[in-house]
């Protein structure tokens, strides 16, 4: 496997977050993320209506593999260089069954930890900033005041 696909909520501060936060760590194979209700991920993953993406994540291997909820997590920690070690470990069957509940707990209340913790989504930091035409050949970025 050389790539995995993240489907994630776009509209979540926790879950773009954690798109970003992986992004940033040396990994074994290419991550892509798309959101899960964008045209390009129903077009990769046609059953992502019927997992129920809006409520859990959703990886998928190019293999075709698919990993959900506490799989799932388990499967983007053991993309990472840094936290392989960690994935087999939670993957093993004394720990299965306690990262389920944590992931449960963390899927239930995912919006209200963004909140809490004030994370914004990727689309809230989409509509705060646009770029401006470049005329002379470098771009200025302009940020919206939105309330």
């Amino acid at each position: 496997m050389t790539t995995l696909t993240i489907f994630y909520d776009a509209r979540c501060g926790l879950c773009s977050r954690f798109r970003r936060w992986m992004l940033e760590q040396a990994a074994y194979v290419r991550l892509e993320f798309l959101p899960y209700d964008s045209p390009q991920a129903l077009l990769r993953c046609p059953d992502l209506p019927s997992m129920r993406a809006d409520q859990e994540i959703v990886v998928m291997g190019d293999d075709g593999s698919l990993w959900q909820g506490a799989g799932a997590w388990v499967t983007c920690l053991w993309a990472l260089r840094e936290y392989r070690e960690w994935s087999l470990r939670l993957a093993s069957p004394a720990m299965q069954q306690v990262a389920r509940r944590v992931v449960h707990w963390i899927s239930t209340n995912r919006i209200g930890l963004s909140h809490l913790l004030r994370l914004r989504s990727d689309e809230a930091l989409r509509a705060q900033v646009t770029e401006v035409a470049c005329d002379d050949g470098a771009c200025v970025v302009e940020r919206r005041n939105v309330a």
